[in-house]
């Protein structure tokens, strides 16, 4: 999928973290985002995907940590401070375009599945910090290179990556113009988000829709207008972030968890499931502090206990 319009945004609930995805720039011309960005996904925190000048450049600011690997295509940094429980991924890819690599997506992998562990990440922001390209999709060189055998597995990697960090991002599914279909579950996510009828529409189309175009189907939430740094959506998901992290972290997790799960099942089943997820937050100490902070007029000091 593609992405244009320059400051577009999306928002989304993501297992205990909760993701927004965010694009600062355009693409540039011929330049694809993965089908599988699109939709929504339970995973162990919330997430942001953002484009933003590299480490150094405009638009870095106090809170970051000083943990940098510039030897890798993937930067993870844990922002402190005032920030502390968020955590930045950067793609920093710039020969491929940002595209995904093999090495690219178990990079990705092993840090999703490290941070899906720690407890004391609540939000995670996924950025390119390639100035002017978010991501170029699968790395089709690569592809190119690999034998019928080796494209399914590798797929299914994508497919599994995304599952665990899905973004509605502003999009446009064109994979049918290389007379493939979407593989990493834009065929399945695209159609619970904006409905059959439109889904099919755009990935027989290989359409690629503009910021507000997608915006007004539902696949994101903002649409910015750029700064002069060039990273607005990232400042948004920022604050986004920022406005999760003072929330109980057992509320938010199995909030997402009603939601996400009461999605794919009928009405009267899923008020079920939210009865039982609520029930998960009656015995938590946080829900106690949570009476007692209003009762005493001061800000709770949640644990996730």
């Amino acid at each position: 999928m593609a992405a244009g319009a320059p400051g577009a945004l999306g928002a989304l609930r993501a297992g205990r973290a909760r993701l927004v995805a965010t694009c600062r720039g355009r693409l540039s011309p011929g330049s694809r985002q993965s089908s599988s960005l699109a939709g929504r996904r339970v995973g162990p925190a919330t997430w942001a995907w953002g484009w933003a000048p590299a480490a150094g450049g405009p638009g870095w600011r106090r809170g970051f940590s000083s943990e940098v690997k510039t030897e890798d295509e993937l930067r993870v940094r844990h922002l402190e401070e005032e920030n502390r429980g968020i955590v930045v991924l950067g793609i920093n890819r710039a020969h491929g375009k940002n595209s995904l690599s093999l090495n690219l997506i178990q990079m990705l992998s092993k840090a999703v599945d490290a941070l899906k562990s720690d407890k004391k990440v609540r939000t995670i922001i996924i950025r390119s910090e390639v100035p002017g390209i978010f991501c170029a999709g699968a790395d089709l060189k690569e592809r190119a290179k690999m034998n019928s055998s080796e494209v399914g597995p590798f797929v299914s990697k994508i497919r599994a990556v995304i599952n665990d960090i899905a973004s509605s991002a502003k999009m446009g599914l064109v994979e049918t113009k290389l007379a493939i279909i979407p593989g990493g579950g834009g065929t399945q996510r695209l159609p619970r988000a904006i409905g059959i009828s439109l889904a099919k529409e755009l990935i027989f189309s290989a359409r690629v829709l503009d910021g507000q175009e997608a915006k007004a189907v539902g696949l994101i939430s903002h649409v910015l207008e750029q700064n002069k740094e060039g990273d607005a959506a990232y400042r948004k998901a920022l604050d986004l972030a920022r406005e999760f992290l003072p929330q109980g972290p057992v509320a938010m997790r199995v909030a997402k968890l009603a939601i996400n799960q009461g999605m794919e099942v009928d009405l009267v089943t899923g008020l079920a499931i939210e009865e039982a997820c609520y029930a998960q937050t009656i015995p938590t100490k946080d829900r106690l502090e949570g009476l007692l902070a209003f009762k005493e007029k001061r800000p709770p000091r949640y644990k996730g206990e």
